[in-house]
C-alpha cells in the first residue's frame, strides 16, 4: 500500500489520497488534505486558523511538533482600539451549550499558512503548487453539503451568516441545506496567490495588507507587525508508555497532549479491565477523567514526573514551569476548553512516515475579509483560551487543548490519531487509544464506539451505550446525562492504524462525516 489517510470530510481525504497515489509522502498528503479542508470544512478551518502538526520521520525515527497556533495581536500599537465583539450562544442538540465572542476584536494572529509552508520546506517531497491544486478546484466548483456538515452549519449559522460576505457564501435568504453547493470563488483566488507566492502573500504581501486594513477599520487588533513577526515554533513532543507502546503528543504550552498522556499513564498503572462499554470500563475512564481535571494541583507535578511522562525531555523543574505556562496562569486556573470548530487529519505512508495535524478557527468570528474568502478565527473570544483580565504580550501564543497524537510500536506508527471537540477532544483521543491498544478494536470500531465525558461531576454518556451497563454505573453513585444519539459534542476524530500484519486501516468520525482511505499500490 502507498499509505492511508483519514480526515473530517471525504473530499479532504481524497485530496491527500491523490497525493499518496502520485508518490508523495505522508506530509505532502497531509498538506494537500489541509488545504482541501479549508473548502470542504470551511466552518472549521482555513487560512486564518491556528494548529499543530506532529511528524514522525521513518528514516531517523525522529518526532517533532510544529506549533503554528494563533498568537496575541497588537505589536506596534501605541494605543490598541477597543476590541469589538458580540456574544453568541452555541447549542449542541439541546443538551449542552457554550458561549463565544465573535467579531473583529476576537481575531488572533493566524498561523496555519506559515505552519504548512514550514512543514513543506522541512519534510515535503513534491512541489508546493500541486498540493494546493485540489483545494483550488474545490473552491471554484463548490462542495455539496452532506448531512453532517449541514448539521454543523445549523449550529454555527448565526456566525457563518453574520455578515454580507458570509451570507453570500452560506445563504442569502436562509442557510443552505443538504445537497446544496458551497462555492468559494474568493477563497480560490486566495489559494492561487498562496500557490504562487507561498506564505509571504499573507504575512508580507497583499493578502496581509488587505486583512489588516479591513480589520483595523472594523475594530480588530491585528497589525502588519503581527503578521511580519509571526514564526512557527518547533517543539519536542511529550512521551509516555502505555501497554508497551509509546504515546507521543503535543507538549506544553498546550495542555491536551500532556493530560491525555497523564490519563494513559494512570490507566496503565491501574491495569483496569472490563469489556468496552461495560460499567467497569466506563468507571475507570471517568475516574481517570476526574484525575485529569484535578491535574492542575501542585501535588500532580511530582507524580507526573515520577510516572515517567517527562522522560528524557523535561527535568522536574522544567516540567513545572511548562505546566504553569500552559495557560499563562498559575496552577488552579481553569483548563482551556479549546475550539468547537476544529478538524483533524491523520496520514501514514508506505515508508512508515506519519503526520497528525489538528487545526481550528475556533467557532469562527463571523468576519470574512472581503475579496479573499478568509474567515477569521475568534480565538480571542473564547473565554477559556483568553480569560478576561489576562495579562499577556503581543506575539504570545494562546494555549490550546488540541493534541495531534501517535502511538508508536518499536518506533513505527501503530496508531495516528487526533480529534476535534473542544474540551471533549482529549477524552475522545484517550478512548480511541484505549479501544485500539488495550481492547484490540479495529480503528473503525474504535472511533464509532460511544464515548463518555465528565463535566462538573456529571457523566455525559453518548447514545449507543448499553442501558443496562449505564444503570449499573448509576447504581454505583455516578450522575449520568444520557444522550439519545451519537453527537459531534463528543468529538470528531480521524485515525490511521497499522495492524500487526503490516496492513493499514483508516477511519473518519461518522459524527462529523469523516472519511478514511487506504491507497493501494
Amino acid at each position: 500500500m502507498r499509505g492511508a489517510i483519514a480526515a473530517g470530510h471525504r473530499l479532504t481525504a481524497e485530496a491527500g489520497a491523490e497525493i499518496l497515489q502520485e508518490g508523495g509522502n505522508a506530509v505532502d498528503a497531509c498538506l494537500a488534505a489541509a488545504f482541501a479542508s479549508w473548502v470542504a470544512e470551511g466552518p472549521l478551518t482555513g487560512p486564518a486558523a491556528g494548529g499543530f502538526l506532529l511528524v514522525h520521520r521513518a528514516r531517523d525515527r525522529s518526532d517533532r511538533v510544529l506549533d503554528f497556533f494563533v498568537a496575541l495581536p497588537g505589536r506596534g500599537s501605541k494605543k490598541p482600539p477597543e476590541p469589538h465583539m458580540e456574544s453568541i450562544d452555541i447549542d449542541f442538540d439541546g443538551s449542552s451549550s457554550q458561549v463565544f465572542l465573535i467579531g473583529p476584536g476576537s481575531c488572533a494572529v493566524p498561523g496555519s499558512v506559515a505552519g504548512l509552508e514550514a512543514a513543506h520546506k522541512r519534510y515535503g517531497s513534491l512541489p508546493w503548487r500541486p498540493l494546493l491544486e485540489p483545494a483550488i478546484a474545490l473552491a471554484r466548483e463548490g462542495v455539496e453539503l452532506n448531512p453532517q456538515q449541514a448539521y454543523l452549519h445549523a449550529i454555527l449559522d448565526l456566525i457563518l451568516r453574520h455578515g454580507p460576505e458570509g451570507r453570500a457564501i452560506y445563504g442569502k435568504a436562509g442557510r443552505i441545506t443538504v445537497g446544496e453547493r458551497v462555492v468559494m470563488r474568493d477563497l480560490a483566488s486566495t489559494l492561487e496567490e498562496l500557490a504562487e507566492e507561498g506564505a509571504r502573500a499573507l504575512y508580507q504581501g497583499d493578502l496581509g495588507r488587505e486583512l489588516v486594513r479591513y480589520l483595523a477599520g472594523e475594530g480588530g487588533l491585528i497589525t502588519r507587525a503581527d503578521l511580519d513577526a509571526y514564526r512557527v515554533i518547533w517543539r519536542r513532543p511529550i512521551r509516555v508508555f502505555y501497554e508497551g507502546r509509546e504515546f507521543v503528543s503535543n507538549p506544553p504550552p498546550s495542555s491536551g497532549g500532556i493530560l491525555i498522556g497523564y490519563g494513559l499513564s494512570l490507566l496503565d498503572r491501574l491495569g483496569a479491565d472490563g469489556r468496552p462499554g461495560s460499567a467497569a470500563a466506563i468507571e475507570a475512564l471517568v475516574d481517570v477523567m476526574r484525575e485529569q481535571t484535578h491535574a492542575r494541583s501542585g501535588s500532580f507535578l511530582g507524580d507526573l514526573y515520577r510516572g515517567g511522562l517527562a522522560g528524557k525531555l523535561y527535568s522536574e523543574e522544567n516540567l513545572r514551569a511548562a505546566l504553569r505556562r500552559m495557560e499563562g496562569h498559575e496552577s488552579g486556573a481553569p483548563e482551556p476548553a479549546g475550539a468547537p470548530g476544529t478538524t483533524h487529519i491523520s496520514v501514514v505512508d508506505e515508508q512508515g512516515n506519519a503526520a497528525s495535524l489538528t487545526a481550528s478557527i475556533g467557532s469562527g468570528s463571523g468576519v470574512i475579509v472581503p475579496g479573499t474568502g478568509i474567515h477569521m478565527n475568534n480565538m480571542l473570544g473564547e473565554y477559556d483560551l483568553n480569560p478576561p483580565g489576562r495579562r499577556a504580550r503581543p506575539g504570545e501564543r494562546l494555549t490550546s487543548m488540541m493534541a495531534p497524537s501517535m502511538a508508536l510500536d518499536h518506533d513505527r506508527p501503530r496508531l495516528v490519531v487526533g480529534s476535534a471537540g473542544s474540551i471533549r477532544l482529549r477524552g475522545a483521543i484517550l478512548q480511541i487509544v484505549v479501544n485500539v491498544v488495550h481492547h484490540g478494536m479495529p480503528v473503525e470500531q474504535a472511533i464509532e464506539a460511544p464515548r463518555v465525558h465528565l463535566d462538573d461531576g456529571h457523566v455525559h454518556c453518548e447514545g449507543g451505550s448499553d442501558p443496562a451497563e449505564l444503570d449499573r454505573l448509576e447504581a454505583r453513585g455516578y450522575e449520568l446525562i444520557r444522550w439519545r444519539r451519537r453527537n459531534l459534542y463528543f468529538g470528531g476524530a480521524s485515525a490511521v492504524e497499522r495492524r500487526d500484519d503490516g496492513s493499514l486501516a483508516a477511519a473518519g468520525d461518522p459524527r462529523r462525516g469523516g472519511h478514511g482511505i487506504v491507497v493501494p499500490r
